[in-house]
């Protein structure tokens, strides 16, 4: 099993360092193995740890509706939408 970066992780998740450093210290993603050396914190992850980030982004809000959010409702319109009534005539 083999060990990252923080940057690492971003890369592969498609995210700037920054925004994942702020996905976790705002508590939107759990905060993976970290080493305190010289009064400086190091974030080390896992595959697996990264892995289950990539399942929560979709979910994670930042100012603006997510895929996850649009399809939600989308599916929440569909199902309040009421059936049209066809009327039958009689011959």
């Amino acid at each position: 099993m083999t060990n990252i970066s923080t940057r690492e992780a971003a890369k592969k998740l498609g995210l700037s360092h920054s925004a994942l450093a702020k996905y976790i210290r705002l508590g939107k993603v759990p905060a993976p193995r970290s080493i305190t050396s010289g009064g400086t914190t190091v974030h080390i992850w896992s595959e697996d740890e990264v892995e289950k980030v990539r399942k929560l982004l979709p979910r994670i809000a930042n100012g603006r509706k997510t895929r996850w959010q649009k399809q939600r409702e989308s599916e929440k319109k569909k199902q309040a939408k009421p059936k049209k009534k066809t009327r039958k005539s009689n011959p």
